[in-house]
């Protein structure tokens, strides 16, 4: 863990990302040492890319305690002797060998440094592998904190599960533990106690006996995959499968539920086919046919785990059984497999470089579920769902956290996001150019990592409306603008934005005197309107679809 007496004050020294404002870090907030080697990319990290890891481990349940190894493939990126990958340091490194021999390695909190007999010159392809063992951190509240989730089912048999977003993927596994490179390739390999079964990311390959009464589970991830998504489940599963026909052809659908669950698969299999019909239509093919789609059940909630998604929501509509949207438009589907899903478009296929951008994962994914509601019961409904969203708002803190200390904004990333983009969905008012941004994003950004100014600036190119300003007020700044009109009564209108973002501008439907709609371009100085009639009891702002404050005087 984190070394409390170790906290430093981190400065704005720190270089950030065109279109970020500094007032992101203007807060004097507390971040360790270990935030920073976490979060930063340093020379040492940046000196080589990640090209494919073989991660072979064994889980002794009885003792909480795992050993094994992760092979690192690279490229290298410039000439460099040494490189940092991440452990946490509750757990041992117990070698570094490159070229069947022991390299020589220090440790600083959660970072490993290891030295290099001779430079390795820019684009060599090489490798090193790090043997290691220890008993890591027990999860208290997965998904929430992170760790192994170590439990047991009705039966008493294990059952266990990793998950790790935003604590980092190095709590349980030695890698280069920071979003923005995704290894292209991986074959994970567990080892479990005999009677038990390992179902993690890509598709199983191999199964082993051991000797010891352990057999070995071997699945291989043929697309690129973050960190935090590499996953292990044990318990005593019984496996489902089917084929779904998607947009890009056949797809193999998986299914793995405790033994006695096994007659429950069928209410998975309903609402997995529903999401991806759905969300095929709105984002595009599903981003990984070559790995296969499953449903993989946990003792926690959920969590997008790329290719096998962790499922703990009881077989039920709603989350855990009720409707967060308090509009009954939540009950009529279970909310883990469309949320999590959905996240294999936005979190997996498209991944924020930096865990402070994490919003562009949950906002998007937020309204996953809004658009889900949409295919199959339509746009009014959906937007009921969202605006029922925004009683869970706080407007506390930014949507998008301080960068390369590890941290992400405000839990308003998931309502206020999906608010946010049913907004910019009215803007537009055109639903098929909104449904091609949404396709046009996932295929632009196929299997790559983002920052925030690819976001803005795609969807602000491909609507026709600069859209800079509004993601800059929504997405980094708590608060929300206002809208204020001034009546000249009978004759004019004077309407002007205010933001505390300067220049803010920001298109918005409004209703005058007949009830037309029509679409006003307020700026942060007074605009007129002739609107002969007008009074200050004819006037509607669409506040439905626009999270806005309104003064009409």
């Amino acid at each position: 863990m984190i070394n409390k007496l170790a906290k430093i004050l981190l400065f704005c020294t720190i270089s950030l990302p065109t279109g970020v404002s500094a007032q992101l870090m203007k807060a004097k907030e507390l971040f360790s040492k270990a935030d920073s080697l976490r979060g930063q990319l340093t020379p040492y990290r940046t000196c080589y890319d990640i090209k494919y890891y073989h991660l072979d481990v064994k889980v002794d349940i009885e003792n909480k305690h795992v050993e094994g190894s992760n092979l690192f493939r690279f490229e290298a990126v410039n000439d460099f002797n040494k490189l940092q990958f991440d452990l946490f340091e509750n757990l041992s490194v117990d070698k570094v060998i490159y070229q069947g021999k022991e390299l020589n390695f220090t440790r600083e909190y959660n970072a490993v440094f290891v030295d290099f007999p001779n430079t390795i010159p820019k684009g060599k392809l090489d490798s090193f592998v790090v043997e290691y063992s220890g008993n890591p951190i027990q999860a208290t509240r997965a998904p929430w904190d992170g760790g192994f989730d170590w439990k047991q089912d009705s039966q008493g048999k294990p059952w266990v599960a990793t998950a790790c977003q935003g604590m980092g993927a190095s709590v349980w596994w030695p890698n280069k533990d920071h979003q923005s490179d995704e290894v292209d390739s991986m074959l994970i390999s567990v080892a479990v106690p005999k009677g038990m079964m390992n179902v993690s990311n890509g598709r199983l390959v191999k199964t082993e006996k051991l000797k010891g009464g352990y057999n070995k589970y071997h699945w291989k991830v043929r697309n690129p995959i973050n960190n935090y998504n590499v996953a292990l489940n044990i318990g005593d599963y019984v496996h489902v499968n089917e084929i779904y026909q998607g947009e890009n052809g056949p797809l193999t659908m998986d299914y793995y539920v405790l033994r006695e669950n096994k007659d429950k698969v069928g209410h998975l299999q309903k609402n997995a086919r529903q999401t991806l019909e759905s969300l095929e239509y709105w984002f595009g093919p599903y981003p990984f046919y070559e790995d296969g789609y499953k449903l993989v059940e946990t003792a926690h909630l959920g969590m997008e785990h790329q290719s096998a998604i962790a499922y703990g929501n009881r077989f039920g509509n709603g989350y855990m059984g009720r409707d967060l949207s308090g509009t009954g438009w939540g009950l009529k589907w279970d909310f883990i497999v469309v949320h999590e899903s959905g996240h294999e478009w936005f979190g997996n296929n498209i991944t924020s470089n930096d865990l402070a951008d994490m919003w562009i994962h949950e906002s998007f994914t937020n309204y996953s579920e809004a658009l889900f509601i949409d295919y199959f019961w339509g746009k009014e409904a959906s937007q009921t769902y969202v605006n029922g969203n925004r009683k869970s708002i706080k407007n506390d803190i930014p949507m998008q956290g301080p960068y390369h200390v590890n941290k992400e904004g405000s839990g308003d990333m998931y309502p206020k996001g999906g608010v946010m983009h049913n907004m910019i969905r009215t803007m537009i008012d055109d639903d098929d150019r909104w449904r091609g941004i949404l396709r046009g994003l996932n295929k632009e950004f196929y299997h790559k990592t983002v920052n925030y100014s690819d976001i803005v600036d795609y969807v602000s190119k491909h609507s026709g409306i600069n859209l800079s300003k509004t993601f800059e007020q929504f997405v980094q700044h708590r608060g929300i603008p206002t809208l204020e009109i001034n009546v000249i009564p009978e004759k004019n209108i004077a309407y002007r934005w205010i933001s505390e973002v300067e220049g803010f501008d920001m298109p918005i439907h409004v209703s005058l005197v007949d009830g037309k709609k029509i679409l006003l371009k307020p700026t942060q100085d007074f605009k007129m309107l002739r609107a002969p009639g007008v009074t200050k009891d004819n006037i509607i702002v669409d506040t439905f679809n626009y999270y806005v404050g309104v003064s009409i005087q």
